[in-house]
This record gives structure tokens, sequence and C-alpha cells, in this order.
């Protein structure tokens, strides 16, 4: 079955289209993006600008066209921070609708963040026990924990490298009081928020998604991404703060040609470089694996699980058995979740907002 997911984020939109079906990992069959930072798209008041709604209006209805030459039978489509948090963000949504026919699931931060984990623990599977995972984005950053597959706690930050830099940093490179008073910020935030997790057990894996925490894990001597996704990365404090201290020295054009950091996210990587420093200063952490699915795949991969509850997909056995009637035996929901196409991507992490 194609399935495809269109993401609205705060850097970037993006439609990923895949094969999957029910038991078998997601493969990535075509993409389609576009650089689009919508936080450069903002007024005086927070609202996104008539110019930044057109470019978001036109590739959303290039996406829907993209999605239907190469026959997805299923969409989902949603938005993050930068929607969510603009202050003509609904106006922008029923324009998306009343433009494109494409309706956006607007996602909390702790859907992001739940979502997010769930991809996570099909990555990594029952071998992990507890996963702790840190994802930052454009305009927040998300913490999940929990031994299940979804989390137990999940929260979403006001500290995405976007906004960090939009809101604190105004030179290039940015100056010592500005760095000191962005430290401060950041560190207050996440000692409130490490607040609301329980002491981690031993068994807890620490683990990174996003662009973000790709690019510090390359800069710090990781594997290019063209090596693909089995490679292991990893990500260590003790090489992440020296890294932080450089960045903050160099401009976004020297920032820019280092490994794994593109003219694009040149500017904001330092913040997202300090953010993910003090997390696993807070946290306690002295390593973190890198995962390389993360929201998209989670919505997917749950986007499947609900086809099965539905019936709209069947469930091949042993060759020569049939197949299993997975549509009558799992009717009943289970707890948080809600039946239902596509207003599963949100309905099925209340419980964790």
């Amino acid at each position: 079955m194609r399935l495809g997911v269109l993401d609205i984020g705060s850097n970037t939109v993006h439609l990923l289209l895949v094969d999957a079906h029910l038991g078998a990992k997601p493969e990535a069959f075509a993409s389609h993006k576009r650089p689009l930072s919508l936080v450069k798209h903002l007024d005086d008041q927070g609202a996104i600008t008539e110019e930044g709604q057109r470019e978001l209006i036109g590739f959303i209805a290039e996406a829907a066209r993209f999605a239907a030459r190469h026959r997805a039978e299923d969409l989902l489509s949603f938005c993050t921070s930068a929607l969510r948090e603009a202050a003509n963000g609904e106006s922008v949504l029923q324009r998306v609708i009343a433009e494109t026919g494409v309706e956006l699931t607007e996602l909390t931060g702790a859907q992001e963040s739940a979502m997010t984990f769930f991809a996570v623990r099909r990555w990594r599977g029952w071998s992990a026990g507890d996963i702790l995972n840190f994802d930052i984005g454009g305009g927040s950053f998300e913490i999940a924990y929990g031994g299940d597959e979804l989390p137990a706690t999940a929260v979403s930050l006001p500290l995405g490298a976007g906004r960090l830099t939009r809101d604190w940093l105004g030179e290039d490179p940015p100056s010592k009081d500005e760095v000191k008073a962005l430290k401060g910020y950041v560190r207050e935030e996440l000692e409130a928020a490490r607040r609301e997790f329980p002491a981690l057990s031993g068994h807890t894996e620490v683990l990174a998604t996003s662009k973000t925490f790709r690019s510090l894990a390359r800069m710090t001597g990781a594997a290019p991404s063209a090596e693909g996704p089995y490679v292991p990365r990893s990500l260590r404090h003790a090489e992440l703060k020296p890294l932080v201290k450089s960045l903050a020295s160099m401009s976004a054009a020297e920032r820019a040609e280092l490994p794994g950091v593109s003219a694009l996210r040149a500017r904001q990587v330092f913040a997202g470089a300090l953010v993910a420093e003090q997390a696993m200063k807070v946290f306690g952490i002295e390593t973190l694996q890198i995962c390389p699915w993360a929201l998209r795949e989670g919505l997917i991969l749950r986007r499947l699980d609900s086809l099965v509850r539905e019936g709209a997909v069947e469930v091949p056995t042993a060759p020569g058995v049939g197949h299993v009637n997975l549509a009558r035996e799992l009717r009943k929901p289970s707890r948080g979740e809600v039946p239902g196409g596509r207003a599963l991507a949100t309905a099925a992490v209340e419980h964790a907002s």
C-alpha cells in the first residue's frame, strides 16, 4: 500500500511517499520537499505574511498533485509548531483547505513528541528497555520517555533552533551577551521540564531524532548520511561541549562549510547545539544514539495500524495459510486510541498530552 505524509515544518515542507504493509518497514518510494522557513515569514504580530501563505499554499497544491500522480492511496497531512503558534494559524489552515482541498491536521506539541517516540520504539524494538528521546525542530524541542510504544511522559518546549535564533541571536556571530542570555533561558526551561520526568533507570536507552542532532553527530565524527540509516551514529557530550563553544564564534557562512551543515540551517545550528548540550547536561546524559526515524515514520506506522483495525488492510500469514482477519479481532480500540482514519494521528496520543 502506498501511503503519503505531508509534513509542514518550521524549516521545510516535505512530502514523503512510502510503500508499506503490516509487519514490514516502510520503504521510501519518493520524496518531494522544499526549503520554506515559515518563521522567517512572520510579521511583528507573529502572523504568517501574505508572501509566506502563497509559498505554503503553492507547495501544498504541488504536493497533492505529486501524490496523485504517483498513486498514493492514503495521505496524512499535518503541521507542527510553525502553524500551531502563528497568530493567524487558524485562518491559514482554512485558506489551505479552500485553495488546495488539503486538510492539515494540527498536532499539539505533546502529540508530536509522542508520535516521534512511537517511531523510535518501532525502530529500536523491544530489545530496548525504557527510552528517552530528544527531538529538536525549528520551533520546538520535544522530549519523551517511557517503556511502552507510546510514552509515559511527553513534553514540548519552546526551544526550537529557528525560534531561539530569531528571538535571541540578532548578531552574526552572536555576541557574548546574547550567548549568555540564551544559555540561561535554555537552562531554566530544561530544568523545569526535567522535574516532569522520573529518574532514569539503568536500562534506559537515550536516543535523538531530527536534522539538528544528525548534523551535530556528523560534526563530531559520525558517518555521513550517504552511508545509509543502518550505520550506528552517536553523539557524546564530551565532544558536543567544545563544539558549542566553537560554533558560537563562527558566522553562519563559516558554519555552512562544516560537514553536515546546510546553508539553510547554518545560522540556527548554534542554537540547536546549545539546546542539545544543555539537555544532555540537565538529564545527565554522556552519550546518545541517533535514530533515523522520527515524526513522519511514526504517523505512517500508526496510520497503517489503524487501517488494519478498520479492515482496509489484510494481514498476511505464512504461505498457504491465507490471511488473518484482524479487522474483527482488533475492532476494540486500545487505551488512548480512537479509530477513524485521519483523525487517528491526533486522537491516538491524547493520553500523552
